[in-house]
């Protein structure tokens, strides 16, 4: 069993009223989304790599996908089968790499 709770939807929701550009999802127990533009390719993946670098130290990784210029984020705990603060702490350190991306 693990030690990762997963989050109740009403909780998440009042959550991410702080982060209204993520989506909330039922599916899998919870998840969040969000989609992301940028200039050209090379600042999408510049991003990318940032978010790999700080996710890797969090060991808390997201599902995505990139083309061109936009990069999809979707976060969720497998270790909890659904949303937990793991995933808003991460979603909340992406917006602030988004926000300082040149």
């Amino acid at each position: 069993m693990s030690s990762i709770a997963r989050l109740e939807k009403e909780h998440a929701l009042e959550i991410l009223k702080k982060s209204p550009d993520w989506l909330y999802e039922d599916q899998r127990g919870g998840l969040i989304k969000r989609d992301f533009r940028f200039k050209d390719f090379n600042q999408a993946f510049g991003f990318m790599t940032q978010v790999a670098l700080h996710a890797e130290k969090l060991d808390h990784h997201p599902e995505w996908s990139n083309v061109y210029n936009r990069v999809s984020i979707v976060l969720t705990t497998h270790d909890a089968a659904g949303l937990s603060t793991r995933d808003l702490e991460l979603a909340k350190l992406i917006d602030e790499i988004y926000c300082n991306h040149p």
